[in-house]
């Protein structure tokens, strides 16, 4: 069962809509005990990254999240600022993400004719070979709305990358844990496949 995990900040009628059209079974949820049995998460977010940590930190899911990730090594996938807390931290506040990809988020620089927030189509280009890409071919685009963005330590937790006014990682892998800054419920046929390359991982 895909737990979509509930704290407060995330999209989670979009994604859950949009994995019934995938065909996949999936529960909102944050009761870290429904949390302990489900066999894949998604971590979606929207709105600020300090916020987001300190409602998972206090929420009692934390542990859960840590056990389901690291130690059960089920298959995890971080939407938006649910990648964002994927990482070391962010430029956005003080507070600690969670570390489970070595990688650092960032703003996006002032510059000429770069407008931040980065919203709308773009297009995606593979780096490092993943599941969660498999049967994409030619021109792939997603949607993004995003003011920060993700750089990875090293090239091969790189899975996509996109250029706006610079190259920045917007998909990341570990292991199990994957994260698309771009929002697939929002991506039509592209956000389709790349939901069900998770659910069949």
């Amino acid at each position: 069962m895909i737990a979509i995990v509930d704290y407060g900040m995330g999209n989670l009628g979009s994604i859950q809509n949009m994995l019934r059209r995938v065909g996949v079974d999936s529960e909102v949820s944050g009761d870290p005990e429904r949390l302990r049995r489900a066999t894949k998460l998604i971590l979606p977010g929207v709105g600020a990254f300090d916020q987001a940590m300190a409602r998972i930190n206090g929420s009692g899911i934390r542990t859960v999240l840590d056990h389901k990730a690291l130690v059960e090594r089920v298959p995890v996938l971080g939407i938006c600022l649910g990648m964002q807390l994927l990482t070391r931290g962010s430029e956005e506040g003080r507070e600690p993400g969670l570390g489970w990809i070595p990688a650092v988020t960032r703003r996006f620089p002032a510059r000429d004719g770069l407008k931040v927030p980065h919203m709308g189509w773009n297009i995606v280009r593979p780096t490092t070979p993943s599941p969660m890409t498999r049967g994409f071919d030619g021109e792939v685009r997603f949607y993004f709305v995003h003011s920060y963005r993700v750089t990875v330590d090293r090239t091969e937790h790189s899975m996509l990358k996109t250029t706006y006014g610079e190259e920045f990682d917007s998909a990341i892998q570990a292991d199990n844990v994957f994260g698309a800054q771009f929002h697939p419920e929002k991506s039509h046929r592209f956000g389709v496949k790349f939901l069900a390359n998770f659910a069949a991982l």
